[in-house]
């Protein structure tokens, strides 16, 4: 199924679609600021470990990274100091991925490698199904394959690549084909392990 959503405009009534499939478990595609995502409700797991098929990722191997509204509820999933939070705040919304360390909150799988992507992407759809599904969601960009660009960029394709692996797509446009900026501040000292989008403000 693909759903038609505006960045400027969300449509309340398409968004609550989107999110019903979330808290029943569901799976969808939708538009972030930097590349298309595949997305579930974070804290459900059976939804997090059928991503983790789809995407062949090893959560003992690989940072888990999850989208949420803003940053007032960040100290729920994650251990994040007042410097971090403070270099945070300057830079989102905005295409950059967080590594802080895990707590508690999250569920196990999260925690294998104790640390957690946090993003709070420049993205109206994104935000707001968060905002309305009243947790995070669990994130990982759709594959970008050199040879097939258009089926991780083009909603219409991404539907006819993943419609049975996923519930909605979200079509709020062509996507891009640059990745968010991960900043490692699990360590004292801050690292940027990838350069992607956007230039980080210290």
């Amino acid at each position: 199924m693909i759903l038609k959503l505006y960045n400027d405009n969300t449509n309340l009534r398409d968004l609550e679609k989107v999110v019903d499939v979330l808290k029943n478990g569901g799976l969808i595609i939708y538009p972030t600021d930097t590349l298309y995502a595949i997305g579930c409700d974070a804290l459900n797991v059976r939804a997090v470990e059928r991503i983790c098929r789809i995407k062949n990722i090893d959560p003992e191997k690989v940072n888990l990274s999850i989208v949420c509204y803003d940053l007032s509820n960040i100290s729920e999933y994650a251990k994040v100091d007042n410097a971090t939070f403070k270099l945070m705040k300057k830079n989102l919304p905005g295409p950059f991925t967080f590594i802080l360390k895990a707590n508690h909150n999250l569920p196990r799988i999260y925690r294998n490698r104790k640390n957690v992507g946090i993003r709070v992407p420049d993205n109206n759809i994104a935000r707001e199904i968060c905002r309305l599904l009243g947790n995070p969601i669990l994130s990982t960009s759709v594959f970008l394959d050199p040879m097939e660009i258009e089926y991780a960029t083009d909603p219409e394709l991404m539907e006819e690549k993943y419609q049975y692996d996923v519930d909605i797509v979200i079509d709020g446009g062509y996507g891009e084909t640059i990745p968010s900026t991960i900043v490692d501040c699990v360590d004292d000292a801050i690292e940027i392990t990838r350069q992607g989008k956007g230039d980080l403000k210290e």
